[in-house]
């Protein structure tokens, strides 16, 4: 029932989510004027606003001027979903819960704002400082786990001098948003444990170095072509929240082999 209840929320706050993504790099309000069609500007009927299920109803129309809508729209809400689901089947009904919810919820915005227009807009990254802080601190202390507490804060720091320096040596190749996305990153994955940073720190280089290497190959960018690497630490990132003691295993295998 949980993991229903997980799912549902998530399907709202993806709906929510679509408005971020298009409102954000505009500069626009989150909450005036309500929610529209781009092309007519018509407002959306509430009862097409249900997630997924408005989408399918109309044929991936709008409903006044029948122009195309993304599928973007319903997989970002699917999407949200699932990623509710899984992260509460990760941490279960723990103090720990919500911040990780939160941390699902703006990955989701920032991958795809960050793909668009190459941007990881500080009016989510600098907030979600804040309200990270607020509630794993605050699991920590209900949990009176100061470890993570005290972890947390250090692999932020860690994590954002690293990054800084990247970007100071060589800004062709690392933004001051990856920066900034790096320190809440590091904030995340310290209260899980040492292991869980350097997973997810590598496993975004990783990423990012295997989507840059086959851009090029595919001759879709060349050695200028500005790639976004957010979506690549974000992956990383949940990566490692799920799945960090597997992986730094596998990591160690390659690195080390057997024999």
């Amino acid at each position: 029932m949980v993991l229903v209840l997980a799912g549902v929320l998530g399907l709202a706050v993806g709906s929510f989510l679509n408005v971020v993504v298009h409102r954000v790099p505009r500069d626009e309000s989150l909450l005036r004027p309500r929610s529209h069609c781009p092309a007519c500007a018509a407002p959306i009927r509430h009862r097409h606003n249900v997630p997924v299920v408005g989408w399918l109803v109309l044929g991936g129309r709008c409903a006044d001027c029948r122009t195309r809508v993304s599928v973007r729209y319903p997989l970002v809400e699917l999407g949200t979903a699932l990623l509710f689901v899984a992260i509460t089947a990760r941490f279960g009904v723990t103090w720990a819960l919500p911040a990780y919810l939160y941390l699902a919820a703006i990955a989701v915005p920032l991958a795809l704002i960050d793909l668009d227009v190459q941007r990881l807009p500080n009016r989510i990254v600098l907030p979600s400082y804040l309200v990270g802080a607020v509630l794993l601190l605050g699991a920590a202390a209900l949990g009176s786990d100061h470890a993570a507490a005290i972890r947390a804060i250090l692999a932020m720091t860690v994590l954002y001098g690293g990054y800084w320096l990247l970007a100071f040596a060589y800004p062709g190749g690392m933004g001051f948003g990856d920066v900034k996305l790096a320190g809440l990153l590091g904030l995340y994955l310290g209260w899980l444990g040492w292991s869980s940073v350097w997973v997810g720190t590598f496993t975004a280089f990783l990423l990012g170095g295997t989507v840059g290497v086959v851009l090029l190959a595919t001759r879709r960018a060349t050695g200028k072509t500005p790639i976004p690497f957010g979506p690549s630490m974000l992956a990383g990132g949940l990566l490692a929240v799920f799945a960090a003691a597997p992986l730094a295993n596998w990591y160690a295998s390659v690195v080390y082999p057997a024999g």
